[in-house]
């Protein structure tokens, strides 16, 4: 078993005095292996080493062409968020970068491996209880990219988020929100999100998703950027969208 297989199944029996403790001790167990191996991110041709690449699809509306480390994102909570999370952290952890997602019990393993997630190189920690915010801070000092859910929910304050910003930064480690997070350097949504592959009357098979992909923030024009993409494309990975001459699909609920 992975180090992320072995973070789930040892975090879900943990229990809420432990939790920190155990998120710590995670941290120890990749910290090595991610700060040290120098070929966790192959760069690609000119890169400084200072943007973590994402999916070429939406590389094309990112300001960075990437995730500059460092940064804060914000990953609007609507249909499609979850693949849109796993196109922010596919390419990353395929390169070799350590990824962590705090706070999402439903997420499953399977859909993030067939998104392109190395699952050896994501740590999970689904349940961080009242210990959210000190758990994504330990994170935050050892991986690339932390991921944290329920932050809203949980009633994490102004200034506790001011201070995993500022610690991301220094840290050099992309944090992203899922969910609303003021003050993020970059927010993304999904817009129009539906899937296709079914005709007539309903027949046939879902194969894509369709949605548009909009990003606001630092380094774009006040308008933002959108782009259509298919997410998931019909390999997993998103993919941009051609234009459609096909007879407009059926619309079902997007999840």
């Amino acid at each position: 078993m992975g180090v992320g297989g072995r973070a789930m199944a040892e975090v879900a029996r943990a229990d809420a005095a432990s939790r920190l403790e155990m998120a710590r001790g995670l941290l120890r167990r990749v910290e090595r292996p991610a700060r040290l191996d120098p070929a966790r991110v192959a760069p690609t041709p000119g890169d400084d080493g200072k943007v973590l690449p994402v999916a070429a699809a939406l590389a094309r509306v990112l300001p960075a062409g990437g995730l500059r480390r460092g940064a804060t994102v914000a990953v609007g909570a609507a249909p499609g968020a979850t693949s849109l999370l796993f196109a922010l952290l596919a390419e990353a952890s395929a390169s070799g970068a350590w990824a962590g997602v705090v706070g999402r019990p439903d997420l499953g393993a399977l859909a993030a491996a067939e998104a392109g997630i190395r699952l050896d190189r994501l740590a999970l920690v689904p349940e961080p209880g009242r210990d959210l915010v000190a758990v994504v801070a330990a994170l935050v000092d050892g991986l690339d990219l932390v991921a944290v859910a329920g932050h809203e929910r949980a009633g994490v304050r102004a200034a506790d988020r001011q201070r995993l910003a500022a610690r991301a930064r220094q840290r050099g480690t992309v944090l992203i929100a899922l969910g609303s997070w003021p003050g993020a350097d970059l927010e993304l949504s999904c817009t129009r999100p539906f899937w296709e592959g079914l005709v007539g009357g309903g027949a046939g098979r879902l194969r894509t998703r369709r949605a548009g992909v909009r990003v606001r923030g630092r380094g774009i024009a006040p308008g933002g950027r959108e782009a259509t993409l298919l997410l998931p494309g019909p390999v997993g990975a998103p993919e941009p969208a051609a234009v459609d001459t096909a007879p407009a699909p059926v619309r079902v609920a997007a999840v």
